[in-house]
């Protein structure tokens, strides 16, 4: 027969556990900025929440006018900033290990002392850890949120910007549009040329769309040579003229491949959406708008109106 070990219950050194106690107890409820601030920034891993904690406490001890933060994570720039600057300037690089994790400027209208930038240093010291933990958080969060061929957002952010578009629409009646355009007779690039070919037509296309759009639009990659633009306060003529920029743009990719140039066309499908219709049904009109579009021909723009229904 088999022995399994027991395990005996050992009782704690009482001391140690009451000191232990009371360690936590000082912890959570010490006064001193530094404990305070690294209890503070360890309750979270957004960026943008620690960057709000980070400024409420450096603004207790050294006062300023502006707080901004900037950092390139996984492709994509982040900015924080909170209040109005002034002509008197500190500037910060958030360095740990040799690793890169942003910058910091505070703006003020009296001139910054010696002794108020050392005091920043020694916050911005204990800040840094739970700092790079975030921006750690945040390139994870955002690779899966990015087509790795493209670098674009993916179908799966897109889900997520559609259906806050879709509830933002219905709290404030905000209009918003959207613009489905797929590369016209793609496979054929495919089959001709190749596949490394045609995933660099993918990557040039990509490129075009976000140089058509507004700042304000974003562009994702809904799948295969397909597209998706979402425009917010957009409604449907506005939209059909960014999509046919996008159209124009597209169409001045050429791609050497020795004999021949590849051209490029797409077509485009719009759709606004209209109020209380949910993001599948929105969808479907601009997919259907586009799948016109492939009808009328390709190389050109359809919009399915956005009319209520009776």
């Amino acid at each position: 027969m088999k022995h399994i070990p027991t395990i005996q219950s050992v009782a704690g050194n009482p001391r140690k556990l009451a000191t232990l106690m009371q360690t936590h107890k000082d912890w959570n409820e010490s006064p001193d900025v530094l404990t305070r601030l690294t209890r503070r920034l360890s309750t979270t891993l957004s960026l943008e929440t620690q960057m709000g904690i980070l400024a409420e406490e450096i603004n207790d001890v050294i006062p300023f006018d502006c707080m901004t933060y900037r950092h390139q994570i996984a492709a994509r720039d982040f900015v924080y900033a909170t209040g109005m600057g002034g002509p008197h300037r500190c500037d910060y690089r958030l360095n740990l290990e040799g690793q890169f994790y942003g910058s910091l400027t505070f703006t003020r209208n009296k001139r910054f002392a010696e002794k108020e930038m050392e005091g920043i240093e020694l916050i911005l010291s204990a800040a840094i850890c739970p700092i790079r933990n975030a921006c750690m958080y945040l390139t994870v969060e955002q690779a899966a949120l990015t087509d790795a061929l493209t670098g674009i957002p993916n179908k799966r952010a897109m889900d997520d910007a559609l259906a806050r578009a879709t509830s933002l629409g219905d709290r404030h009646g905000q209009e918003n549009s959207l613009i489905l355009c797929d590369l016209d007779r793609f496979k054929a690039i495919n089959d001709r040329h190749g596949h490394i070919v045609g995933d660099h037509v993918l990557q040039l296309a990509a490129a075009e769309l976000q140089k058509a759009i507004r700042t304000s639009d974003e562009v994702y990659r809904f799948g295969g040579e397909e597209f998706a633009i979402l425009l917010p306060q957009t409604d449907e003529a506005d939209a059909r003229v960014v999509a046919d920029r996008i159209r124009q743009f597209v169409n001045s990719i050429r791609v050497n491949c020795g004999e021949t140039d590849i051209e490029v066309t797409t077509s485009c499908g719009v759709a606004m959406r209209l109020q209380d219709e949910s993001t599948d049904q929105w969808l479907a009109r601009t997919d259907e708008a586009l799948y016109r579009a492939k009808a009328a021909g390709r190389n050109c723009t359809r919009v399915f109106p956005a009319i209520n229904p009776a």
